[in-house]
């Protein structure tokens, strides 16, 4: 299996959509995907059409709290099951309290890399909607992650959070997980036709070449209706420009994964 983290500590920029979009993405191409809500807003939970989070049980901060007391896992527990294929690890308002329980836990930061060992095969991808921030569980998700996708909105202030990002990356991957990849740059709420939109993604393009996705999410009023219709941008918008971008960026994923095979986990790091 293959864990995905999909993070920024800016919120705002299309992570939860984006996280959605691609493991729907992939469940197209035939891949068994799991994702994971590890935002204690619940707001993947929501988009994929669970509206009060806060009534779940269990959910993940149960299972990474049975982890935690080293209590036994039932197969498939707190999973859901989505229409489109995908399955999920709910998140509500407890994960807050897990996030504070982590500080005072032994090897605290390999909780949910230790549940992710229970389902690792059952599942293809595993990806992670982290919250937008760099506590203690984005801190687990790059630990147990293989690579990191950093949704970025093609706008100056977002842009500016980058490098701060891609240092803890880089420190969790010497301190914490040395099999940690980067992914990849995604650039999100694309507006080609502002100066400003057109430069950061210059910019961007021109500090990290290579790791950016060539493939570029627009801004869409589609894209953003898929939470209120629970359903996938490319049932949501069949043959729109979200969702041909979406399609371009679950391909480009698939052919790193190809290319991670071929070559070895040392490629985009």
């Amino acid at each position: 299996m293959h864990t995905i983290a999909l993070a920024n500590q800016k919120g705002g920029v299309g992570k939860t959509t984006t996280a959605a979009s691609l493991a729907v993405g992939l469940t197209r191409q035939g891949k068994k995907v799991l994702l994971i809500d590890a935002d204690a807003q619940g707001n993947l939970t929501q988009l994929l059409g669970w509206p009060q989070p806060d009534g779940l049980h269990p959910t993940l901060s149960t299972v990474m709290g049975k982890i935690i007391m080293d209590q036994p896992l039932a197969p498939q527990e707190g999973i859901l099951h989505h229409p489109d294929g995908v399955d999920l690890m709910p998140a509500n308002i407890e994960l807050s309290a897990m996030e504070v329980t982590l500080v005072n836990t032994m090897s605290r930061e390999t909780v949910l890399r230790q549940y992710l060992s229970t389902i690792q095969h059952d599942y293809d991808y595993a990806i992670v909607d982290c919250m937008p921030s760099l506590g203690m569980l984005t801190i687990n998700a790059l630990t147990a992650a293989n690579s990191v996708i950093i949704p970025v909105q093609a706008h100056y202030l977002p842009a500016k959070g980058l490098e701060q990002l891609l240092k803890t990356v880089m420190r969790v991957k010497r301190q914490l997980n040395p099999n940690l990849e980067i992914g990849g740059i995604l650039m999100t709420m694309v507006d080609k036709r502002t100066t400003l939109s057109r430069g950061v993604i210059d910019q961007i393009r021109a500090a990290y070449g290579g790791r950016v996705f060539r493939s570029e999410i627009p801004r869409s009023i589609r894209a953003a209706e898929i939470s209120l219709e629970n359903t996938s941008i490319f049932d949501h918008d069949k043959g729109g420009h979200a969702a041909r971008a979406y399609e371009n960026f679950t391909q480009e994923v698939l052919h790193l994964g190809k290319q991670r095979e071929k070559h070895g986990p040392d490629l985009a790091r």
